[in-house]
């Protein structure tokens, strides 16, 4: 049961002034009946706070903090270079998470024994994201809900069974009702979804390549799996926005993408569900999608219990840049012109918070409209504005210049000022250019998925960013093929790959250490039969190709594991292979990669630090009250290049206790930093790094901080969840709730 409750965040209350003061500053939600004891959603609650009330674990003491218990899952996968990326949920003692393969566990949460495992791959290799789980429950009826492969799943809390009567013997297929063949398209989930009543709001996360899957929104019944509504975030022929894509209907309803692979945050008490969107197919060319290209890049607001249209804001119009909403919005009360207003801010890659009314959408600073660089790539109409908010201020760099190349030494500053000068670099919003142009901040933000943590007492919002430029190098693809001919399937392999992978790992198999995997040894990792399922169903970032045809398995194969003197051949007189490969207006990443980070000669950021941040904004202002680095190169430290920050994936999250937690660096810290300074007051090294968002709870009386610990991104891997606690002769038994 739930019921309206606002928790004053001081030990107690002076006075009835204060207390209205504590009021108007109070996140009014609907919450149950023990406030941040537990961990019940993804980021914490509905609203994405990523806060706790429990304040046990507190400045004063967070230095006595100690390992509590180590759960292991079992399914540890060097050569598959896992990691884990889930913030647990803690419910009535018991904690669900997942493992490095997607396979879903309970253990107390008090001690981390197991109490079962489920896994939706029945012992074959599970491959990709999960980044929570979900929970539900009507009276004894208690479930857990989770997307692997292409699946729903539905088990029963108590013991991980599957549960009979939701969709085909406990799971819903993602690719039924998008409007395409089931058949064609690849389709996951890597953020949970959100409940509603009795729904499950979910987005999904699909290919970024021509062909891939719309990305539209779906709300289930949480008892059949039933879908009870689906919103258009591709609008379809005669729905509004579909003017603002300058393509015929047929090629709308293919077209791909603007999707949430976010997760997403709700305001229960009004039945708006908020989600963020990520770019239309292709990421970096639309001369085939002029326009606008609604609902693309926008934060959308709909009715939970409907799915229809309340109001939406558009961050990027016609997106070059991969710059995808990043992560859920948080739902917080501010201060704003000396009234308080219940709000909704939104982080972004791009370094960007939009802070809007609730209800209205109505932003609460002001959002300028500037002009933009143009593109210079044939048939490329890229939109000539984009929207800029004054304020809050952007928490990274936005656009390079000479000044802010490294200069570690002369050496290294020479060679990185060359490259440099060869590229575009007309700050942000910089087209994707043949050229090669300087995209910063790059795909992997400003913010990521990790998202922000909001104090609802204060209205500060804490932020963990990168600073980590990429080139971007964007060439048409030509192709000489007859409508009928042989070529080895060494050849024809080589096709497929620079059509469909070379964008991430690479022209030569090279890869992009860490996150995009080198393929030049691959017979080494995976065998010939391994490689083939993961093309077919896809895993991790990668998409699955369900579509790809006997003779393409053959080809991509050959060329993958180097068999040039295969006496093979293969006819290419499909007339689908012949109209991929002659479209003119298809343009790939062929001369360099996608995601290729601008490096010095060294392999580090080739821009002056910091390369990672924390960030505490004030939202009742649009100030930032601090900014500190995040992480660091223990072998540069070495050197005296201090706090340098460095990349980091997972998000922070805050407490009662005056802490901002966060783990997320590739250095394996796991750091509490004063909320009101910055200051690291208390650091370990884990056993593997955390890139996972913590959580914490209570359990008799005991407050714990969990974390996954699945290391990967170019780092050991593992598959660990840590939890920490203070020694039992330091507790103090009046456990304080704020």
């Amino acid at each position: 049961m739930y019921k309206k409750k606002c928790v004053p965040s001081m030990e107690s209350c002076l006075g009835v002034v204060i207390f209205v003061l504590l009021l108007i500053g109070c996140d009014v939600r609907e919450i149950d009946d023990r406030p941040y004891e537990q961990w019940k959603t993804y980021n914490g609650d509905p609203t994405s706070s990523s806060y706790s009330s429990l304040d046990q674990i507190n400045k004063e003491n967070v230095q006595q903090l100690e390992v509590a218990w180590v759960y292991h899952t079992g399914d540890l996968s060097e050569n598959a270079r896992s990691t884990i990326q889930t913030n647990p949920i803690i419910i009535d003692g018991v904690l669900y998470g997942a493992s490095p393969r997607l396979k879903v566990f309970a253990v107390d949460a008090k001690s981390g024994e197991e109490k079962w495992i489920f896994d939706p791959f029945k012992g074959e290799l599970g491959r990709g994201t999960m980044r929570s789980v979900v929970y539900w429950e009507d009276g004894s009826d208690r479930r857990i809900l989770f997307s692997a492969g292409n699946w729903l799943y539905s088990i029963k809390a108590e013991n991980g069974k599957l549960i009979s009567e939701f969709g085909n013997s406990g799971r819903v297929s993602l690719l039924e009702g998008l409007g395409r063949d089931p058949n064609t398209i690849s389709v996951r989930a890597t953020s949970p979804g959100i409940i509603y009543k009795d729904l499950l709001i979910h987005g999904s996360a699909v290919g970024e390549n021509y062909g891939a899957a719309s990305g539209h929104i779906r709300a289930y019944d949480v008892r059949t799996g039933e879908t009870k509504w689906t919103f258009h975030t591709i609008p379809q022929p005669g729905e509004p926005g579909a003017e603002t894509w300058h393509i015929s209907d047929d090629e709308l309803q293919k077209q791909g993408g603007v999707n949430n692979w976010t997760g997403m945050s709700l305001d229960i008490n009004r039945g708006i569900v908020y989600i963020p969107l990520g770019s239309p197919v292709y990421d970096f060319y639309g001369g085939d999608r002029i326009g606008q290209n609604l609902y693309g890049n926008s934060l959308l607001a709909l009715e939970a219990e409907t799915g229809e249209y309340i109001w939406h804001y558009q961050t990027v119009r016609h997106d070059l840049w991969d710059y995808d909403l990043p992560a859920p919005p948080n739902l917080l009360m501010l201060q704003h012109d000396g009234q308080p207003v219940e709000a909704v801010a939104q982080v972004t890659k791009q370094g960007f918070t939009f802070v809007f009314d609730r209800v209205t959408g109505k932003p609460l600073f002001p959002i300028e409209d500037r002009p933009v660089p143009v593109s210079y790539v044939d048939g490329e109409q890229a939109w000539p504005t984009q929207p800029f908010p004054l304020k809050p201020v952007s928490f990274v760099r936005q656009g390079l210049t000479i000044e802010d190349i490294t200069d570690r030494s002369p050496i290294v500053r020479d060679s990185a000022l060359a490259e440099f000068l060869n590229y575009r670099s007309e700050g942000l919003y910089t087209p994707p250019d043949s050229k090669g142009t300087i995209h910063f901040p790059s795909t992997v933000g400003g913010a990521n998925w990790g998202g922000a943590a909001h104090d609802p007492q204060t209205g500060v919002l804490y932020i963990n960013a990168n600073e980590l430029p990429e080139i971007m190098t964007v060439t048409k693809v030509e192709h000489q093929l007859p409508e009928a001919a042989s070529v080895s399937l060494y050849d024809r392999g080589a096709l497929f790959y620079h059509q469909n992978c070379a964008m991430c790992h690479g022209n030569s198999l090279e890869g992009q250490h860490p996150v995009y995997p080198g393929l030049t040894n691959l017979e080494e990792i995976l065998s010939q039969s391994e490689a083939l399922k993961f093309i077919e169903e896809g895993g991790g970032l990668m998409p699955g190709f369900p579509t790809i045809t006997e003779d393409e398995k053959k080809a991509i194969i050959a060329f993958l594991f180097n068999r040039k003197d295969e006496k093979s051949y293969a006819t290419i007189d499909n007339r689908r292979e012949i109209k991929q490969a002659r479209r003119d207006t298809e343009y790939r990443f062929i001369n360099t990669t996608a995601y290729r980070d601008f490096l010095d000669i060294d392999g580090y950021p080739a821009i002056n630090p910091p390369w990672g941040t924390l960030n505490a904004i004030n939202l009742n202002t649009g100030e930032i009250e601090w900014q500190v680095p995040l992480g660091s190169f223990p072998e540069l430290e070495k050197n005296g290049l201090l706090q340098t920050g460095r990349e980091s994936w997972g998000g922070p999250i805050v407490t009662a206790g005056g802490l901002v937690f966060i783990a997320g660096t590739g250095d394996q810290k796991f750091r509490a930093f004063d909320k009101d300074t910055g200051e690291v007051i208390w650091e370990t090294t884990l056993p593997a790094a955390g890139f996972a968002t913590p959580a914490t709870y209570v359990v008799e009386g005991r407050q714990y901080i969990v974390i996954a610990a699945g290391g990967g991104r170019g780092t050991p891997s593992a598959d660990l969840y840590i939890a920490f606690s203070l020694p039992e002769d330091q507790l103090n038994n009046d456990l304080l709730i704020r």
